[in-house]
């Protein structure tokens, strides 16, 4: 087998080397993510203040699992300062991140990092539509 001299004086076989850069590059089978190239998972949270959106029954009819939902600041909320609503398809606000979990969410995103959410389950319990979200960052 022939082999090529590594930086550090040593010996591999020829072909190690792109193989490796191959995993990282995910041409051999994408052994190893490159860094910022997926969605990076943040958190699970309910959609909160859906009871307070008019026609949420509309604005919600065609979220299903998987859904995209948008993300956009609302620095000038009176109630919280770092509130973020959540926007159907359509850009219609259906409700807001949890204050609760919001904070370094917001913190992103005025960073300008794209954070935005995708539907795990809708469920209608009475006058409550309850929407559980996973939040991502996508790093571009």
């Amino acid at each position: 087998m022939t082999e090529k001299t590594t930086g550090g004086g040593g010996m591999i076989p020829m072909g190690t080397w792109e193989k490796i850069m191959s995993a990282f590059h995910g041409n051999g089978g994408g052994l190893v993510p490159l860094p910022h190239i997926h969605e990076i998972f943040l958190i699970d949270c309910r959609i909160a203040g859906t009871t307070h959106v008019e026609d949420i029954d509309d604005k919600t009819a065609d979220i299903d699992k998987g859904a995209l939902l948008m993300f956009q600041r609302e620095k000038d909320n009176q109630y919280d300062n770092l509130a973020i609503q959540i926007l159907n398809g359509k850009k219609e606000r259906i409700g807001y991140v949890p204050k609760a979990k919001n904070e370094i969410l917001a913190r992103l995103m005025d960073a300008g990092k794209l954070i935005f959410g995708r539907v795990e389950e809708k469920e209608k319990v009475d006058d409550w539509i309850k929407i559980t979200i996973k939040v991502f960052m996508k790093d571009v």
